[in-house]
């Protein structure tokens, strides 16, 4: 199955360089729990088409302690690359051992999480409540900075409504200010759901107070939205997630269809797709760790199916692999023909 209908526009925006790093095409990966960890990066690296892939969230306190070889957030294989590791943290004590312990893992790139919306996340101060405490946010970049050489980023929302216009470019002026290489906006306010049409325009008044790359984030699903985020936005590229989540093979059809990558036209077989990702968990992750992230991306993935809620229930309440697999395999055998290229934008697990 061949798929990606053609763009007639081709914007060819310049590749980012951000200190050593070339981000080519201008298109990121983001960081969500759950998610965002090496056996789905690999099925977007297959396709092609990425710039930039990340971790999901890690917490900087933890991170010294992992073992890159096991833990399920730090497993990384070599043509994953580049890979920036997110970090999060509510205060810059916990900055300079993470850092030290990413220089070890041979990061690429560091992102500060300033906008996870996360209650839990939030009791502790962290996520998009640093945006509500600046000065923190102030000390933890600065520490940050002064740890490495290494692109430093920062994700952040809106701010809490439309009310937090200025205080929103103050906090992304102070960002720049204190050394972030670049920043990527999530086009929505603090509690509002992923069902909310994203504010792109929110973000062209922020590319205006401030120099450094702005990437755009939030309701990118098809070429055609990254078409409208960049025209409306005027970001120098676009992150994407929930939506190369359901089609990981969206990195390719946009940096071909509007950045003109070299890159082929996608051959999708969503069974073949679904059977890699389960090898790669059985291959390289403790079992322990295997069924849960297995279940969060069928929770996406299903939706390429027009019947896909059946085959989102047969995994969630499949007790082991083995039955997960053949489950994904009889619903496959039954639904041959059942495709549905426009995928649902509801989705439960935040991109962060």
């Amino acid at each position: 199955m061949q798929l990606g209908a053609e763009s007639n526009v081709q914007r060819q925006p310049p590749a980012l360089q951000i200190r050593e790093l070339l981000i080519n095409p201008p298109l990121l990966l983001a960081p969500m729990a759950g998610l965002t960890h090496s056996a789905l990066r690999r099925l977007m690296v297959d396709f092609g088409g990425a710039g930039l892939l990340s971790t999901e969230m890690l917490s900087a306190k933890r991170l010294p302690t992992e073992n890159p070889r096991i833990s399920p957030y730090l497993i990384r294989t070599e043509k994953e690359n580049p890979l920036s590791y997110q970090l999060l943290t509510s205060n810059c004590q916990e900055i300079g051992r993470a850092v030290d312990a990413l220089h070890a893992f041979k990061a690429d790139a560091v992102d500060l999480n300033m906008g996870c919306p996360s209650t839990a996340v939030g009791r502790f101060g962290a996520g998009v409540m640093l945006m509500e405490r600046p000065e923190e946010a102030r000390r933890i970049v600065a520490e940050a900075r002064k740890r490495t050489v290494l692109p430093l980023s920062a994700k952040i929302r809106l701010g809490s409504d439309a009310g937090d216009s200025g205080k929103l470019k103050t906090f992304c002026s102070m960002l720049e200010g204190e050394g972030i290489d670049m920043l990527t906006v999530h086009a929505r306010f603090k509690q509002e759901p992923f069902v909310r049409n994203p504010r792109w325009a929110y973000i062209a008044e922020i590319k205006e107070c401030i120099k450094i790359p702005v990437i755009a984030n939030g309701g990118i699903f098809s070429v055609e939205d990254a078409e409208k985020c960049l025209e409306i936005s005027g970001a120098d590229g676009l992150m994407l997630g929930r939506g190369a989540v359901i089609r990981p093979w969206l990195f390719a059809e946009i940096a071909r269809n509007i950045f003109g990558g070299d890159i082929t036209v996608p051959v999708v077989t969503l069974p073949d797709i679904y059977t890699a990702f389960i090898d790669a968990l059985n291959a390289d992750y403790r079992p322990i760790y295997r069924l849960g992230r297995l279940k969060a991306f069928t929770h996406y993935f299903a939706r390429n199916y027009k019947f896909g809620h059946s085959l989102a229930c047969r995994i969630q309440s499949s007790r082991s692999m083995d039955e997960a697999r053949e489950r994904a395999w009889i619903f496959f055998e039954n639904n041959s023909e059942e495709y549905s290229p426009t995928a649902e934008r509801i989705g439960k697990t935040p991109d962060y």
